[in-house]
C-alpha cells in the first residue's frame, strides 16, 4: 500500500482474550471471510512475529466474531518461514475457501533492492499464496516458497477469481515501478501453487475518470492501483472494485468487464463508489443475507485506520452504498 503499515507484534504472553469493537482495532486493508461451516466471521490483518531465528518476520493474525460487532482478541495464523524468498512484512492478507482448503494471499516486500535502470532501484514485492485446512491456519507456503506473481514486477494486493472452474489471481503492478499503476491477471494451476499461463494487463489506473493522480516528484502524475476485488451482480455483470486517489483523497471506484469474463476489455465507471479518504475494500454477504462492503478509513499513517462496514445494494449494472 501507499503508506507504511504499523504492524502489531504477536506475543505468547498476552492477556486472556477480550471482546473488541471495530473502533478498538487498528487495521488496514481489512478482509472478512464469513465461514458457514463454523458460523463465524474471520477478519485478517498483518502481524509481525519475533522468532528465535530472526529478529522479526512477517505474519498474519485473525479476529473472529459471531455478529460483526464483537470481536475476539486475534490469534496468529501465519508466520512467514525464515527460509522463504523473503521474511518481509505482510500487506493486504486475504483468505479464500476453494476446493475444500483455505488459501491466504499475502503481499510481501523484501529489503533486497533490484535495479530497473542506472538511476532507479526498487525492492522485490510480490503476492504469495499460502494454504491451510482451516480459516485459523496454520497457513503454510508451497514447496518453492516463492511468490506466484512475477519476480520482476512490484506486484501487490493479489485476489482470487474462479471462472469456469479455473482459478486466477488479479493483482496490481505498483505505481512506484510503472508510475501509471496497472491491474493484471495471472492464471493459476488448480492447487494455486504456481502460475499457469501468461500475465495479461487489464487496465491502467489513469483510465478511470475519477482517478486523478498524485504529484510524487516524478515528471507527470503518478496513478495508484490498490485493493482489487471482484464481484458478479445479480444480472451477471462482472465488476471489480479498486482504489486510487481522487483529488488528493484515497477513494474507491468500479470497473466492469465488457464481456462478463475476467479477461479484457474492461471499462471504468465514471463515478467513484467511495470518496471519503478510505478504500482497499472487499465485498461479502453476511449470515443474514445482506451484501456488505468493508474498507479502511481514514487512509492516514499513525495508527488511526479502522475497518468500516457498509451495506451495499446490487442494482444489476453496478453497486451503490445503501441509504447513501
Amino acid at each position: 500500500m501507499f503508506f507504511v503499515l504499523y504492524l502489531s507484534v504477536f506475543s505468547i504472553t498476552e492477556a486472556q482474550p477480550k471482546t473488541l469493537l471495530l473502533k478498538d482495532i487498528y487495521i488496514r486493508d481489512p478482509f472478512i471471510l464469513p465461514d458457514t461451516l463454523t458460523g463465524e466471521y474471520y477478519m485478517y490483518r498483518s502481524a509481525s512475529v519475533t522468532t528465535s531465528e530472526v529478529q522479526a518476520t512477517g505474519g498474519v493474525e485473525v479476529f473472529t466474531s459471531k455478529d460483526l460487532v464483537h470481536w475476539k482478541d486475534p490469534v496468529q495464523v501465519l508466520v512467514v518461514p525464515v527460509d522463504n524468498w523473503t521474511t518481509g512484512i505482510v500487506w493486504a492478507p486475504e483468505v479464500h475457501c476453494y476446493s475444500g482448503k483455505y488459501y491466504l494471499f499475502a503481499t510481501l516486500t523484501s529489503p533486497v533492492q533490484w535495479k530497473k535502470s542506472d538511476s532507479q532501484e526498487y525492492p522485490f514485492r510480490g503476492t504469495q499464496i499460502f494454504w491451510s485446512e482451516s480459516p485459523t491456519g496454520p497457513f503454510l507456503p508451497f514447496e518453492n516458497k516463492l511468490p506466484q506473481t512475477p519476480m520482476d514486477e512490484m506486484a501487490l494486493d493479489g485476489t482470487l477469481w474462479v471462472e469456469n472452474g479455473k482459478p486466477y489471481m488479479v493483482y496490481c503492478n505498483e505505481w512506484v515501478q510503472v508510475q501509471d499503476g496497472t491491474m493484471k491477471l495471472l492464471p493459476l494451476n488448480q492447487d494455486m501453487s504456481a502460475p499457469d499461463g501468461s500475465v495479461v494487463r487489464l487496465f491502467n489506473s489513469s483510465a478511470a475518470p475519477w482517478s486523478t493522480g498524485l504529484d510524487t516528484g516524478k515528471p507527470g502524475k503518478s496513478y495508484v492501483t490498490d485493493g482489487c476485488f471482484l464481484y458478479k451482480t445479480k444480472t451477471g455483470k462482472l465488476l471489480m472494485i479498486w482504489s486510487s486517489f481522487s483529488h488528493g483523497e484515497y477513494a474507491m471506484g468500479i470497473a466492469e468487464s465488457v464481456t462478463g469474463r475476467i479477461t479484457r476489455p474492461w471499462k471504468q465507471q465514471a463515478e467513484p463508489l467511495f470518496t471519503q479518504n478510505g478504500g482497499h475494500g472487499m465485498i461479502f454477504t453476511d449470515f443474514d443475507g445482506k451484501l456488505c462492503l468493508v474498507l479502511h478509513s481514514p487512509n492516514s499513517p499513525g495508527g488511526s485506520e479502522r475497518a468500516h462496514i457498509f451495506e451495499l445494494e446490487d442494482i444489476g449494472n453496478t453497486l451503490k452504498l445503501k441509504n447513501n
